[in-house]
């Protein structure tokens, strides 16, 4: 079956921006008030990207269970919303495509929350990719070790289990279970996704010089974080280091 006839959905998996329960690692750095924000606009730049798509379906998997209200905010129209299910990710994903894959979908990629300034034209290549005869599943990998995509054409549920996450081997330890499974893979190009404050400094050093006149993936989390002086100082420590 070729991309125009195939039925596709891109699911966000995320978390309400609720103040101490999101982007923990950046306090002290932000107080939970301003993490929770952040992680705002990180969702903020992520539906305005993705919105741009065409012929593809979208839906946010959220947790908690009774955030369908906060998300139906942070949403536009044509989104699809359901709570996420399980107690950890691996169980989280997998219940995803389980589920999405009976409502009779030919290819499905899921998408973490934390890469603002992902550009549409690699979702767009995640499925293209998964139109593959010789693709069963992809993969966009982070540079921390783990993955920000994950694209299959049917249920691969021992792709998740028994899966160290939240450690640098996530991704590696995925790809030698899809090796033994027989299951075809291929990567996407790497993303840094935003964890730490550190990587913060680098995203706000990689896009400090965009055009203020262009729309670009990414420009809500930017305009936002050049206004906290926690960012901005320690920008300037940096640049006089380098």
């Amino acid at each position: 079956m070729d991309q125009k006839h195939a039925k596709m959905l891109l699911v966000v998996v995320a978390k309400a921006p609720v103040p101490g329960e999101v982007k923990t690692r950046l306090i002290p750095h932000f107080s939970p008030e301003e993490a929770a924000a952040l992680y705002r606009c990180f969702l903020q730049d992520r539906m305005k990207e993705i919105g741009k798509l065409i012929g593809i379906d979208l839906a946010v998997a959220f947790t908690p269970a009774d955030a369908d209200d906060t998300f139906a905010r942070i949403t536009r129209n044509g989104f699809k919303l359901f709570a996420q299910k399980g107690e950890d990710l691996g169980q989280r994903l997998n219940n995803i495509f389980l589920a999405k894959f009976g409502q009779g979908y030919d290819a499905i990629s899921v998408i973490d929350s934390d890469t603002p300034d992902l550009s549409v034209s690699i979702v767009k290549q995640s499925f293209q990719t998964l139109m593959s005869e010789r693709v069963d599943a992809v993969f966009g990998p982070c540079d921390d070790g783990g993955y920000y995509l994950v694209g299959m054409r049917r249920p691969h549920p021992e792709l998740f289990q028994d899966i160290p996450w939240s450690t640098p081997a996530v991704l590696s330890i995925t790809m030698e279970r899809a090796a033994k499974h027989g299951i075809r893979t291929k990567l996407l190009p790497g993303w840094n996704d935003l964890d730490t404050f550190e990587d913060l400094i680098d995203f706000y050093a990689k896009h400090k010089n965009q055009s203020s006149d262009t729309r670009w993936a990414g420009e809500i989390t930017f305009k936002y974080l050049s206004r906290l002086e926690s960012i901005t100082q320690r920008f300037a420590v940096f640049k006089q280091k380098n």
